[in-house]
């Protein structure tokens, strides 16, 4: 059976500002690239809320859906809404999706898994997807070390880990939101 994976998400928020990148790759199994502008970043939840996904394709867009379901049932609570989608895995009522989502609102950005993980990346940065190392090394760099704001970081790091990752390619989609 050949699978379709989307690839790398990186998030940054600094000074009030939150930026979420992904790249346009779709690969099919380990040496096609099926598509190249793929749109993984959206916004959801009247524009206040960004997700990035990565995974298997169909997984992605499957834990993305669940998650809206849920933000909708608590009326834009992003923590509420993911620790309740991680809930359905506890409990077993959901089966594992390969796929993780970067998730944020103007308040808080968090990491979900599709096997019920819920976790707040220390230091506003997080990266997901198999290009996700590469990009979350060029981010905490950008961060720690230049003035340069959220977007311009993810920006950087994202061109970084497309140079690096054969599954992650410079079509950026890129959400930004403010305090």
């Amino acid at each position: 059976m050949t699978t379709f994976k989307g690839t790398t998400i990186c998030a940054v928020k600094k000074n009030g500002i939150t930026a979420i990148a992904g790249d346009g790759q779709v690969t099919m199994g380990e040496s096609v690239i099926f598509k190249g502008n793929a749109v993984k970043v959206k916004r959801i939840f009247n524009d206040k809320v960004v997700i990035g996904f990565a995974g298997s394709v169909s997984d992605a867009f499957a834990l993305s859906e669940k998650f809206e379901e849920m933000l909708q049932k608590y009326s834009g609570n992003l923590m509420r809404a993911a620790v309740e989608l991680a809930e359905l895995w506890r409990n077993d009522k959901a089966r594992k999706l390969e796929a993780m989502m970067i998730i944020a609102d103007k308040d808080v950005m968090l990491i979900v898994s599709g096997t019920g993980e819920v976790i707040e990346p220390e230091g506003g940065v997080a990266a997901i997807g198999s290009g996700g190392n590469y990009a979350y090394a060029a981010a905490r760099a950008l961060y720690e070390n230049t003035e340069l704001g959220a977007e311009e970081i993810v920006r950087r790091a994202m061109k970084i880990a497309s140079d690096l990752c054969v599954y992650t390619n410079d079509r950026l989609t890129v959400e930004v939101l403010e305090a």
